[in-house]
């Protein structure tokens, strides 16, 4: 076992608590519905950027390359400034959904460059601009731009001319789990001398100000320059060690003093409850207001003040210790630098472990800085929802409309956990189906974390008592797909293949609680009980003509293709989790049996509905299709060449027959129905065929069907993109889909980049673009279906092209393409970077690597959210399993599938 390997060892047992301290803050608490107390439930303007330094957050905290213990109770981060912002640095800037000309945008350029799973060594950079930041340059830019022309970045503000900025480094290692060892770097790209003020700070989260009636903490200064000490007391009243820590600050920093309090007088026009704010640092620094700070050198906020001239091309290092440990008559940076080193090493050799080593240097670096992202998107969480509905005593009561307003139905929601977060600057808040990917390549590195994010989300405080699992904090009433199941199949999966032991507790959990998540899609999601399901977006924004979460301007409902198909997939998921678990336990073959019941029924009704009914499949077409039920019993099918229509292909499972075998209950159960209702599996592929022994084939598609959608899918002029199969076909480019409604046009048109309409803020874009996660599943389906059908199926790829390839090449194929969106192509340029000729060709940016949220459906450009390692984390998986991919390596005919290994 590597280092890091016993360090995890050590936490999972509860031996030594490793994960106390991580990269927990958020990039942004500010905008957020949490900190939200509007009677309108305009989130982003109630707590703008301008409120952020002057206002004590209620949930949660923020701040630059920061890290918190787990309950966020001591906070540290970075903060800077170049003497010439009108404020400091204390968090990364962006633009609010109503302010961008493509919804909520960072403008600021930092990168998650390493980090361990137990955070025993991480590494974050900041390009910290030397000119003034433009910060009303960047607002007033994009608020004139339509949604038809590109968003202006801060590259574009010229900023970065003749590469004047710092690029500054800060690096994490843990001595032990309470030595925590920081070192900043700054580098100074720029041709000329520039100064630079750094002021590493310290903070409580403010746990006082809401009528809990809880002790007050304090910082102090402990001992003065040279290498000053500021004092940490979690309880002035219990100086035990296990509630006092000690910042140690390497050379003559200046101590400043403040509380972490509201800024009432600058924001409200009231009198401040204390004569020291949350903002009095950058007071005394910016505006040279000396008494901003307490010269008594105590408060709930500190920060040591280097002021440093950094030459052109020179780097400037500052060292910290923060620890249990009062180093006092004693040099606490003595073995400093040995233990950086040794960490750095150790992350190396565990990382080397998990990274193919025949994979080029450039994609070994991807690799790593997707593990990176998805580590450091860590998050401490906090929200509950009575106490954020009903307010906090001693504080202004809440708005009436709030009662009946967001999320009043989950009053039951208490989080106050470590989640992992699609991205911690635009979407600072867990989202359900966004976490279930984020897993995947979790368990790579951490199967325990990813279990355990898996199982709280069915904890009894997130779950709804109907069934229901929380969607996110702007809508947690939201349906999203139901991949939980998925997830949970495959991290244990995972796990079990690097373990070689199959965590079959965790297995019982997920399914118990799973089983009244289903139970509540077939109550509620099933207008007619005749197995075809509604639900809404889905995750899938804007891809359908209406928006799917609003009632529909022609009355009626959708039977939605992906719905129905997800449903379908969570019922084979929840299938082979029960089959797994009757190898022990003969109670779960009853609960087998349960789910294929309910996957013949969902898969038969989805191609045959009886007289007058229309399936979801259109046989003309050969393509699946939501369709619209009128209110008058007219219906028709919505023929749009989306995602929606490749989603089936997702629903696919392949029994074993020695696992058939070792469950003869479930086997005997299995044949009767399949003897006695030809009428239902009629539909489901490949019951009774002998290909491939005598393993079976449960799937919505049979084998034409299959042909015809993939005709589609690997179409070049429909779905195929270089970089990976498009969320709607090209097709509808020249041919976009219109329907008209009381006299309004609604239209559905082949966008490959932003998005061009205001559905779900229009910050994210389903009618064109890349999506790993989908892409994902759909490589995760080729296989499944290769493992059933073998080298002897095959089709042509691209479409069109006479060169046939078989599946499991096919998903080899597709890989490919959407891990070369990351990596250097034969003319050294990443198409992740598009035109952006700094990132393209400049040696201190080529190779700091953005996952975004999805990508452009034509070039590879990185869209949406730029730190979304999240989902679009699930590279490191595809690239862990496929490499960078041989065009002549041919697989056997039995293959492991995307998650298995």
């Amino acid at each position: 076992m590597t280092k890091e390997e016993i360090r995890l060892a050590e936490s999972n047992t509860r031996k030594k608590h490793w994960k106390r301290w991580g990269p927990y803050l958020s990039e942004r608490a500010w905008g957020t519905v949490r900190e939200d107390y509007s009677p309108d439930g305009k989130a982003w303007e109630y707590l703008p950027h301008d409120h952020a330094r002057s206002r004590a957050y209620r949930w949660n905290e923020d701040g630059l390359a920061g890290i918190s213990d787990r309950r966020q109770m001591i906070c540290f981060a970075l903060a800077l400034w170049n003497e010439r912002d009108p404020i400091l640095k204390e968090r990364i800037f962006g633009l609010t959904g109503n302010e961008g000309n493509h919804g909520e945008d960072v403008k600021e350029y930092y990168f998650y460059l390493d980090s361990t799973p137990s955070h025993s060594y991480m590494k974050y950079l900041y390009k910290y601009p030397q000119a003034e930041y433009p910060y009303a340059t960047l607002v007033e830019e994009n608020r004139q731009r339509d949604r038809g022309q590109p968003e202006f970045e801060l590259l574009n503000t010229g900023v970065f001319d003749e590469d004047r900025y710092f690029d500054v480094f800060v690096e994490y290692a843990k001595a032990d789990v309470e030595e925590i060892l920081i070192k900043i770097t700054v580098t100074n790209r720029g041709p000329a001398d520039a100064n630079l003020r750094v002021l590493p700070t310290t903070w409580f989260r403010n746990t006082w100000s809401w009528g809990n009636r809880t002790g007050r903490p304090k910082l102090h200064e402990a001992r003065p320059v040279p290498d000053p000490v500021i004092e940490l007391n979690l309880s002035p009243v219990n100086q035990t060690r296990s509630n006092t820590r000690w910042l140690h600050c390497e050379g003559s920093p200046e101590l400043l003093f403040t509380e972490n309090e509201t800024n009432a007088r600058r924001l409200f026009g009231i009198e401040n409850l204390t004569r020291f704010v949350k903002d009095g640092i950058n007071d005394y620094l910016v505006h040279g207001v000396e008494e901003a700070v307490n010269p008594e050198h105590v408060g709930t906020k500190a920060a040591a003040h280097y002021k440093l001239s950094v030459g052109s091309g020179e780097t400037v290092t500052i060292r910290m210790r923060l620890t249990d440990t009062d180093f006092k008559g004693k040099n606490a940076f003595d073995t400093f630098d040995k233990t950086f080193a040794l960490r750095r090493r150790e992350a190396d050799d565990f990382y080397a472990t998990l990274i193919p080593q025949d994979l080029s240097a450039d994609a070994q670096n991807v690799m790593r800085q997707g593990f990176a992202g998805m580590f450091w998107s860590k998050q401490f969480y906090h929200y509950v929802v009575k106490d954020w509905l009903r307010g906090d005593p001693d504080n202004p009561t809440p708005p009436q409309e709030r009662r009946k307003g967001r999320n009043h139905q989950w009053t039951h929601l208490y989080n106050a956990d470590v989640i992992s977060m699609p991205d911690k600057w635009e979407y600072p808040w867990y989202a359900a189906w966004d976490l279930a990917f984020h897993c995947i390549p979790l368990a790579l590195a951490d199967p325990e974390f990813a279990k355990e994010q898996l199982t709280l989300m069915l904890r009894e405080w997130y779950m709804h008592p109907n069934g229901q699992i929380p969607a996110y904090e702007w809508a947690l009433g939201d349906v999203n797909p139901p991949v939980h199941a998925w997830a949970a199949w495959r991290v244990y999966k995972i796990d079990k293949k690097r373990t070689g032991k199959g965590d079959r507790e965790f297995l019982k959990r997920i399914l118990h609680k799973l089983m009244l998540n289903f139970t509540w899609w077939v109550n509620r999601k099933d207008a007619e009980g005749m197995n075809i399901f509604q639900g809404g977006f889905l995750g899938l924004d804007n891809i359908g003509v209406f928006d799917r979460s609003a009632p529909l301007p022609t009355g009626g409902y959708l039977e939605q293709s992906d719905g129905t198909s997800w449903m379908a997939m969570y019922t084979l998921n929840l299938l082979a989790i029960a089959m797994e678990l009757a190898k022990e336990d003969p109670c779960y073959e009853d609960v087998a049996s349960k789910f294929w019941e309910h996957f013949v029924y969902i898969a038969h009704a989805m191609s045959h509905r009886g007289r007058n009914r229309m399936g979801l499949w259109n046989e003309e077409d050969g393509f699946f299709y939501d369709v619209l039920k009128l209110p008058d019993g007219t219906q028709f099918p919505m023929k749009i060449r989306s995602m929606v229509g490749l989603i089936p292909l997702f629903a696919v499972e392949t029994l074993e027959p020695e696992a058939l075998n070792r469950l003869p209950d479930f086997k005997r159960r299995l044949e009767w129905f399949i003897d006695n209702r030809p009428d239902l599996t009629e539909n489901v592929s490949c019951m009774r065929s002998m290909r491939m022994g005598e393993r079976r084939l449960l799937s919505i598609a049979n084998e034409d069907q299959l042909r015809r959608i993939l005709n589609y899918m690997l179409d070049e002029r429909e779905f195929l993109s270089p970089y990976g199969i498009r969320a709607l076909s090209q097709f509808h480019r020249e041919n976009p889909y219109s329907l008209h409604v009381n006299g309004t046009q609604h239209r559905v048109d082949y966008e490959p980049g932003e998005s061009t309409t205001g559905v779900f803020g229009g910050n994210s874009n389903w009618r064109g673009p890349i999506w790993f996660p989908l892409n994902f599943l759909l490589v995760e389906s080729l296989q499944k279906f290769h493992h059933y059908l073998g080298n002897d199926f095959k089709v042509e790829f691209p479409t069109g092209s006479g060169n046939m390839k078989t599946l499991w090449e096919v998903a080899g194929e597709l890989s490919r393409r959407m891990t070369n969106i990351f990596l250097r192509d034969e003319k050294g340029h990443r198409p992740v970077f598009g035109n952006l000729t700094k990132f393209q060709t400049d040696p201190h940016w080529r190779d700091l690597i953005l996952f975004h949220e999805c990508f452009h459906g034509d070039s590879g450009s990185g869209l949406g959210a730029s730190h979304q390692t999240g989902w679009t984390g699930v590279v490191t998986k595809l690239m862990q399993q496929s490499g960078e991919f041989d065009r002549n390596k041919t697989e056997p005919e039995v293959t492991h599938c995307a998650g298995d290994r």
